[in-house]
């Protein structure tokens, strides 16, 4: 899992592979700031933390990217998970996990797309709806991967950025651990830009 922030996602997504019955498991967290609390809560989980700011690398994100996927593959990683991972992943790394890359975004994709700051931008149009997206990344445009999961979240009229992040969190909370399930058990499958859930059938656990 790649982290920036405080880590709620990754949070909600150990909560769910507490449950024996969950067909995944949360391998490695990877944080591109140091003292990042997602990584500290990590550790609390006895999940691996690694720190690797770009600023070990010469400031070098490709060289980051790579290390970063020898971490990954070290760990056995088959699904990559960036939950409020605030750096665009070289080419190079979204080639490396076709198709096993999920992005939480807080807005309905395509809307608010391409930076991290989707909710303000949201109630700076004066939109009434918004919401958070589970995309697949893939080399291209930013935020431009197909979608597999949406969800919507009422714009308030007394809402200011921190309550309206608050109640997209919570979906996000949901929708996260959902879609790593679903993508785990092989239920998702692609037609071009189309993402379909499939009925359930037996699979075998993935990281």
């Amino acid at each position: 899992m790649l982290v920036s922030g405080q880590g709620t996602n990754l949070e909600a997504l150990l909560r769910a592979a507490r449950d024996p019955e969950y067909p995944a498991r949360v391998a490695v967290v990877v944080g591109n700031r140091r003292y990042a609390p997602a990584l500290e809560l990590a550790q609390t989980w006895e999940v691996p933390p690694f720190a690797m700011p770009a600023g070990d690398y010469g400031g070098d994100t490709r060289a980051r990217d790579a290390a970063m996927l020898g971490v990954l593959r070290a760990a056995s990683v088959e699904l990559v998970v960036c939950a409020g991972y605030d750096r665009i992943l070289s080419d190079e790394f979204l080639a490396a996990y076709p198709d096993a890359i999920l992005n939480v975004h807080p807005s309905l994709l395509p809307a608010f797309a391409g930076g991290m700051h989707a909710v303000e931008a949201a109630l700076e149009y004066g939109v009434h709806l918004t919401g958070c997206t589970v995309q697949i990344l893939e080399p291209g445009a930013v935020d431009g991967g197909p979608v597999v999961m949406q969800a919507a979240v009422e714009v308030r009229p007394d809402d200011d950025a921190e309550t309206l992040r608050q109640r997209i969190h919570e979906r996000e909370w949901q929708l996260l651990p959902e879609a790593v399930a679903l993508w785990s058990t092989h239920r998702l499958r692609r037609e071009g830009r189309r993402i379909h859930v499939v009925a359930d059938h037996a699979g075998a656990s993935h990281h």
